[in-house]
């Protein structure tokens, strides 16, 4: 095997679990009777059918780890250190499932995290070094991890992306629908909604750094990937880091790198690390192939 389709095997491995066959849960996206929340041409599926969304999941994450009580939940009860790879598996057919599936295959993939979610308690000290009780389905907790998720996606698409059809408020109000699946309430729909939300966490000191943060954001920064993954993935962090806004990235003990004073071109490696897994890949996924065929089917393309 050449040192390409090795690259092209331990990506497809990282990202679906198996190197040589598709997700047996993708061919399903060509299955159902309607032609799903979003369409060829909408925002989800441009700024999902890119591959900054990989920036945007290491970023999402990152942020992710801020908020003590969604911090405790993957702690306490998630197998991300055991086994970082299966979340990650898991968590790209939800994604990909709302985006390209049909409405009750969205609905379905959902109610399926939810339930996951009903076993997710305990207890934690929040921002203000009170302990409270938490549960990965409560409204604030729901409210948080959506805004982040939408933030990290966004910010990484309008960095190593192009342009979104309709722009940015249409991406933030198209996945608001993911939001109302998942039972967040009132989630924002405009950009700028979106990021004053983001702050009000930040300014009334909801969000805190300690070492279960630090443990998090080290597991992140140098996940047990194949040795020929590694240097791709630790430019796909800098960008990830780089896409932060600044009282974040100072929160989370992060820099841009940097050579003395002068700043590494973050923006340039990532662009071509992203334009090399474009191409091991192939320029279309099979999710949005599998979706395409259903709305043939049904007349909508």
């Amino acid at each position: 095997m050449g040192m390409f389709s090795a690259l092209q095997a331990e990506l497809k491995r990282t990202f679906t679990g198996s190197a040589d066959a598709v997700p047996d849960w993708v061919p399903r996206l060509a299955e159902g009777n309607d032609g799903g929340h979003f369409r060829p041409g909408s925002a989800a599926w441009a700024v999902h059918g890119s591959m900054s969304t990989i920036v945007a999941g290491i970023r999402a994450l990152l942020m992710q780890t801020l908020h003590p009580g969604a911090l405790a939940g993957v702690y306490d009860h998630s197998r991300f250190q055991d086994d970082p790879l299966g979340r990650l598996a898991g968590t790209i057919r939800w994604i990909f499932t709302v985006t390209y599936g049909s409405k009750d295959a969205a609905r379905d993939a959902s109610n399926w995290v939810l339930r996951l979610h009903e076993k997710v308690v305990g207890r934690f000290v929040d921002g203000h070094g009170n302990e409270r009780d938490y549960a990965a389905n409560d409204p604030d907790l729901l409210h948080w991890v959506h805004i982040a998720f939408t933030d990290a996606f966004l910010s990484s698409y309008k960095a190593f992306g192009s342009r979104i059809p309709g722009g940015p408020d249409a991406y933030v109000r198209e996945w608001a629908q993911a939001g109302r699946l998942m039972g967040v309430q009132d989630p924002p729909e405009t950009e700028s909604q979106m990021r004053a939300a983001l702050d009000r966490w930040y300014d009334a000191g909801e969000l805190r750094y300690d070492d279960r943060v630090a443990e998090t954001v080290a597991f992140i920064r140098n996940p047990p990937l194949h040795p020929m993954l590694r240097p791709g993935y630790r430019v796909l962090f800098a960008a990830a880091v780089a896409t932060l806004d600044p009282k974040y990235r100072t929160m989370l003990r992060l820099r841009t790198p940097r050579v003395g004073f002068l700043r590494l071109p973050v923006v340039s490696a990532t662009k071509v690390t992203l334009r090399l897994i474009r191409t091991a890949l192939g320029r279309t996924g099979p999710s949005e192939l599998a979706a395409r065929s259903r709305l043939q089917r049904l007349g909508l393309l």
